[in-house]
Parts: structure tokens; sequence; C-alpha cells
């Protein structure tokens, strides 16, 4: 890093969605220089640019390789947890989804500037869409989501067969009607995954005041008293140091983020002495509240070729009971038969609860930075979940099993025709959840005692540090969190920029400095 020795207004940890909004929104002002670091490296392999060969990064070079601890409610498994570890992190080995989830899930955070109408905005600056309604999706932005141009035949006769469930058609899921069915938003551009990074990063690309660097892992954080001053890293096997004048922004994700925490002596002080960390500050919510979406999975054998998209061209918004006040499930048909993995041929209806009451951490599990964190996301540690995931399983086999995808259909393999009652599916569902991957609340914003950030994001006790990554959010979006990724970084760009060891910008100097060099 041949910057390094120089000084930078912001250090950002991390270029996955949040890192690759900031590094690119911060750098747009000629007075500020903004160093990006990665872990993972500037590039992939080729098959992170096809949609429909995203599992296949799943255990891979771009892979953290993270696995759970053993989960007590899925009898103990340990499951497979991957996390982007390249640029454009995790939107770089997704699924590509670009659901925004229902408002009413961010108006529950009660956190004052973070409601619907407050994040709308930055919604709309991430996206650029066509054909649909302005007041609630954006028309200028770097990320393009659209559905796929031919859905997949199968996926039309899923498309029916949700419908004749009574499952009411949505006209934009992520506008004005965030419940019911539709054809899948995908961050997809000219046929290939358009990832975070390809989205800021690239057009952000020769900006002298910009400094990117891959394969260089941040192993702490350097404080003076109360104030974070820079990162210590590691490249080519030699320690060094950087320091911000400005500001340190976290943007390692849930796990990343309150992990680089621990290891520089603020969270738990119990946790963290017994690594034979020094206490920096005892702030005990660091790696608390982690929570995730569970998949459940039914799966039928088929004669089926798989399309070119993601495989996953059809997905619903519904409500596991008349009980709810909005929608907690996602059902979602893929053209493959993601279980069991010797199935050639197949499709699956895949369940994902929106919002789990379950929840697990992140801690230490040693105080060396290679060693990887325990990962709990607490599965199914709350009865409410399981019961809600049963009623989302039943709905998916009636799908499954309708007369719609009948000429697909050849005999259901997941759960199996004699798991039937809610006893079996319990069983079923706790021997083979998996994740949706969808990890936050491990650095949650909020006003109480317990939160790890303020309403600015900013860590609480600590001076010149703030998080920007779904860690931040108290509960999750009740979708697939990258869309609000992108708008979180977005409205934190915004607060990074405001703020300065002098004082406030004012706001027709900040408008200029967004404006300069604007790529999209």
């Amino acid at each position: 890093m041949t910057e390094a020795a120089q000084d930078f207004d912001y250090v950002v940890v991390g270029a996955g969605t949040a890192g690759s909004v900031l590094a690119a929104r911060l750098s747009q002002d000629p007075d500020v220089r903004v160093l990006l670091i990665e872990a993972g490296r500037a590039t992939g392999p080729p098959a992170m640019a096809v949609p429909g060969a995203w599992f296949s990064l799943w255990g891979g070079e771009v892979d953290w390789g993270f696995r759970t601890v053993a989960q007590a409610g899925l009898n103990n498994r340990e499951i497979v947890y991957p996390r982007g570890k390249v640029l454009g992190g995790s939107s770089a080995i997704n699924a590509m989804m670009h659901v925004r989830g229902h408002p009413a899930a961010l108006d529950a955070w009660g956190v004052r500037g973070w409601g619907s109408a407050d994040l709308l905005p930055y919604f709309r600056r991430s996206e650029r869409t066509e054909g649909l309604d302005p007041a609630y999706r954006g028309t200028g932005g770097p990320v393009r989501p659209k559905p796929v141009d031919t859905p997949h035949p199968a996926s039309r006769a899923a498309f029916d067969a949700f419908r004749d469930l009574g499952i009411p058609v949505s006209n934009d899921l992520n506008g004005a009607d965030p419940e019911g069915l539709t054809w899948t938003e995908l961050t997809v551009a000219g046929g290939v995954r358009q990832s975070a990074a390809d989205a800021y990063l690239t057009p952000a690309a020769g900006r002298p005041r910009l400094t990117v660097v891959t394969d260089t892992l941040v192993v702490g954080l350097t404080f003076e008293g109360d104030r974070c001053t820079g990162v210590r890293y590691v490249e080519g096997g030699v320690e060094s140091e950087v320091r911000a004048t400005r500001e340190v922004v976290l943007s390692a994700g849930a796990v990343g983020s309150p992990h680089l925490l621990h290891l520089s002596g603020v969270g738990p002080a119990d946790m963290l002495r017994e690594h034979g960390i020094e206490v920096v500050l005892d702030l005990p919510g660091v790696g608390a509240n982690l929570s995730d979406h569970p998949v459940g999975l039914a799966t039928y054998a088929a004669d089926l070729t798989p399309g070119h998209s993601n495989h996953i061209d059809v997905v619903a918004a519904v409500r596991s009971s008349e009980d709810v006040t909005r929608p907690d499930l996602h059902l979602f048909f893929m053209d493959v038969p993601l279980a069991p993995p010797d199935l050639v041929g197949g499709y699956t209806i895949g369940v994902g609860l929106l919002s789990p009451y379950s929840r697990g951490s992140v801690t230490l599990v040693s105080g060396a930075p290679d060693a990887a964190p325990a990962i709990d996301p607490g599965f199914l540690t709350d009865e409410r979940d399981i019961d809600r995931m049963t009623a989302g399983l039943r709905r998916a086999r009636q799908a499954g099993g309708s007369r719609a995808l009948g000429p697909w259909r050849d005999h259901e393999v997941l759960p199996g025709p004699s798991v039937r009652d809610d006893r079996d599916l319990h069983a079923y569902l706790r021997e083979s959840v998996i994740s949706y991957c969808h990890t936050g609340g491990t650095c949650r914003m909020g006003a109480d005692a317990a939160a790890v950030t303020d309403e600015h994001l900013r860590v609480k006790g600590i001076e010149g540090l703030r998080v920007v990554d779904a860690s931040v959010m108290p509960t999750l979006s009740e979708a697939n969190t990258n869309a609000t990724v992108l708008a979180i970084a977005e409205k934190a760009a915004d607060l990074i920029s405001g703020t300065s060891p002098g004082g406030h910008v004012p706001v027709r100097n900040r408008d200029r400095h967004w404006q300069q060099g604007m790529d999209w």
C-alpha cells in the first residue's frame, strides 16, 4: 500500500456493498482523500459474472468460507455461511435479488431519521429503473435492477401456481405495492452480475484522491484516548498502520465489523479479557442481536433444463397467517433443485422467514486476527419461528404440487410424501433449514443503552468511528438485505459528508461536492 504512509481523511474498511457506495460517494468531494481497504481480491473467477452460477461460488476463492457453530434449533447442525471476500463483497456472490421489503419493517426500527420515508430518497438515489413509478423508484442511480427479460417456462407455471393459491399480483414489490407476487428484480445488467463494486467503484476508478487496496487484512483499530485514529493492517505478511484524520468507517459486514471491534478492544469486557485483549471500551452490544432469515425447501424431481437467470424468476411476499400485519414470508421458485445435491433435474420452492424472533451472536474464538469468529444465527431457537415456517412450507407444497406445475413435476423429493403433520414438518425443518444469507443487527443502532451505534451510525463512546453496513439494522429489513444496505450507505454518505472536525459543511458546498465528477 504505497499510499499508506500518508494520512487519509476517511479510511473505509471493507469493499462490500456499503463500502463500495461510501468510497464512491465520499470521493466525489475533490478535497477529500479516501482509502478503501478490502481483505479479498480485486477480481474473481469468471463464474462471478454469470447470474446462474452464484451457488458455485460458495466455499470458493471469493468466499470467506465461514460455518456457523452447532445450531441448537437445527439439531446441532453446523451450516455453511457464505460471505463475499472480493471487491463488491457479498453483492459479488449473492443471488442478485433486489427487494426492499415492506416500509413498515423500517418504521419498526424506531430510530430517528431511519423510517421508511427517511430512507426512500436513498433507495431512489441508488437505482436506475425504467417504466416504474418515480415517486418510489430511482431513475438516475448506478444500480440497474430489473426482472429477467424471458422467464423460464417453468417459472411462468410457478407464477400461475402462486396466483392460483390466492396470492395477489404486485405491480411493484419495491414500490407502492410491497405485498404479493412478482417477477424478481435482479441486479443484472447486460446479462452479467452487477455487484456494488461494478455499480459504484468502477465508475469512480481513476479519481486521484480515491485509493482502493485489496488482499489487505485489517487486524485492528488504533486509538488516542477515546478517539479512533486509524487502522492496523497486514499486506504481504507485513503489518503497518494508516491514519484517518476525520473518521474510520467499518463496512466489513455483520460478521466482520463486530469481529474487528472485538479484536480492537471494543465489546463485552469479560469476553475480551478472556482472549487477552486490552479493553478500550466495554460495549456489551457488539456482536449481539445477530439476526438472519432461515430458509426451508420443498423440492420436486422434474425433467427441467435450468434457465439462464439467477434461477429465481418468481418471488412472493406473503403473510404466514391472518394475524400478522405485513408479509413475514418469502415464497420463491427456483428452476434448479437446491437440495438434495444428488438430484439431477428438478425445481425447488423456498420459504424464507422474513421477521425471525430468534437471535444469535458473533463472538470471539481467539484473539488472533486470522481466526474466524463464532457465528451463531440462533436459527429456530424461538418456537414462533418454526410455526410460521411450517405454515409457509405448507403453502410451498401446495404450489409445488399444483395443477399449473403438473407438466413439469415428476414427484416430491423433499420433504417427501410421508411428511404431513406438524410434528414431522417441524422435524424436517430442523434437519434441513439453511441460511438466506441475510445477516444483520450485530452493531445495531438506537438510543438505548444496549445499542452499539447512534442514529448517525457513530460507535457510542468512541470518536471518529462509525459502522455502515447491515450490522446497524435493529431488525432485518424483512427482505433480501442488499437493497437496504445500498440505501443505508447512501444515507451514511450524506451523514459523513456533513460532518468534519471543524463542524457542519454548508449544504450548498455539500451539493457541489456530490455533483462534481458524477459518473451516473
